[in-house]
């Protein structure tokens, strides 16, 4: 089960207008599963490393946040924190970041993609305007 192209072009756009009302600057995102790249938008200024940001934070809840029933990578990064040590290696993941700024995609209590905003100054207002778009379309979810 995939968004539609028109749903996921509205939450790229939703998103850099939501955060655009509010002065940042931001990229908004749109993955499925697999992990490609459905929509992408970069808002007017949106620093140029928010483009590559807001994918891995989109990659990031769409590839691993399912396993955990998570839906935002700031809920992956509390976990985290609580986390004993370990004395496993860390090896990092490509294009994974526990970054806030992510909100999985959800249909019918299922995860389907995946929604990454960067550039705001705080992942807490980039997670708010991603929050702001889904809430504009929730109701068209099937």
């Amino acid at each position: 089960q995939k968004i539609s192209a028109a749903l996921a072009n509205e939450l790229v756009g939703e998103s850099v207008a939501d955060c655009a009302r509010k002065g940042y600057k931001v990229v908004a995102v749109v993955v499925d599963l697999d992990g490609v790249r459905q929509a992408l938008l970069r808002g007017d200024g949106a620093p140029i490393h928010s483009m590559d940001n807001a994918y891995y934070k989109a990659y990031t809840i769409a590839s691993l946040g399912l396993s955990r029933k998570e839906e935002t990578t700031k809920q992956m990064a509390d976990r985290m924190a609580k986390a004993a040590p370990s004395n496993v290696p860390q090896t990092q993941l490509p294009n994974v970041t526990y970054a806030q700024g992510a909100i999985a995609i959800m249909a019918g209590g299922n995860t389907i993609g995946g929604l990454g905003v960067s550039g705001a100054p705080g992942g807490q207002f980039d997670e708010e305007c991603a929050r702001a778009a889904m809430a504009k379309i929730k109701d068209r979810m099937k």
